[in-house]
């Protein structure tokens, strides 16, 4: 009896199906460059805090010797062994502090960072020294990235890109069970912070994403029409009120008043490199500009603050549809 019954619950438990060992050498399009590993990396160093939270989330902190370009704090189960990796810098690392810690894998979150304008190198000066690079898919595909900035995102981001990376690198290192897990997690989470207000029409809402601006005063940085946090409203069903193509271009503030937003997304950050990087310093100004602080959002202080890097396209994305979907039902816009 009793073994009948075990029987019945292992024949129950879900199957897994595990990946087969990478095989080497390995060759991955990326980026327009064709890159071989004859085998895993063994020391890397990041740029990118989200390229460097994804290989943590991989599993793979031990191979990580340097990072670079941070905008706030690293994801907190990894608090403790970030802490004792070497910080190369808080923004754009040099070639040389780069190339001195002998990696044989630079993996980049942006192509303005390492690509054709790298303003830390460009992907040929590494493979001259024998070092291979990784830029994320998500900052090359459908994207132009011409003049070191932000770039032009010719197609809507998508979580793809970042589940294409996740893919990529974890096939790279050969953990890709590991990759199959975070992407599936991810997956989960995303669709459930969709279920949380399922069946609300918030096509009409109009929202905007402010990321920083050089002068408190001055144009921000809002979200263009395709990046990652058009994305997050086009999965919740709301509308972004900017329609170019570029990622963050500098929009006026009174062409902002005119779309007259419903709600104001804030980036948090610890990077203190423009004027408005300070969350606080953001709100002051919503709140005491003679026109802005006319807004519907400012005057009902629909201010939803997200973290800067849920903005990005990255890992946080999911993130950040969470922190939307729970600022909008607080507002009783969801209901």
């Amino acid at each position: 009896m009793k073994s009948g019954l075990i029987a019945a619950l292992v024949a129950a438990l879900p199957t897994f199906a595990f990946a087969a060992p990478t095989s080497y050498p390995l060759t991955i399009e990326n980026c327009g460059r064709s890159v071989t590993f004859e085998n895993a990396p063994q020391k890397i160093v990041s740029i990118g805090q989200g390229m460097t939270e994804v290989l943590y989330s991989l599993g793979l902190a031990d191979k990580v010797a340097g990072t670079a370009v941070w905008v706030g704090p690293v994801l907190s189960p990894y608090a403790e062994v970030d802490a004792k990796i070497k910080r190369l810098a808080d923004n754009d690392p040099s070639f040389e502090s780069v190339v001195g810690l002998e990696p044989d894998l630079v993996a980049a979150e942006f192509e303005w960072h390492v690509g054709p304008m790298g303003s830390v190198g460009k992907r040929e000066q590494f493979s001259d020294l024998g070092i291979n690079t990784y830029v994320s898919p998500a900052d090359c595909v459908a994207k132009t990235n011409v003049d070191g900035g932000d770039g032009v995102r010719n197609e809507l981001f998508k979580m793809d890109l970042i589940y294409r990376e996740i893919t990529e690198l974890s096939k790279i290192f050969d953990v890709e069970d590991k990759g199959t897990a975070l992407i599936a997690d991810l997956k989960q989470r995303e669709a459930a912070a969709v279920a949380s207000i399922k069946g609300v029409e918030l096509k009409n809402l109009p929202i905007v994403f402010w990321y920083s601006s050089k002068e408190t005063k001055g144009d921000a940085f809002i979200a263009g029409k395709n990046s990652a946090p058009a994305y997050i409203l086009e999965t919740i069903g709301a509308r972004n009120v900017v329609t170019t193509e570029e990622e963050w271009p500098l929009v006026g503030w009174e062409t902002i008043a005119e779309a007259n937003p419903s709600v104001i997304v804030v980036a948090t950050m610890d990077r203190r490199r423009y004027a408005a990087d300070d969350p606080a310093v953001k709100i002051k100004f919503l709140e005491t500009d003679p026109v802005v602080s006319q807004l519907d959002a400012v005057r009902k202080k629909r201010f939803v603050m997200m973290d800067a890097q849920s903005m990005n396209p990255t890992i946080r994305t999911i993130e950040g549809i969470e922190t939307l979907a729970r600022g909008i039902q607080s507002f009783g816009l969801a209901n």
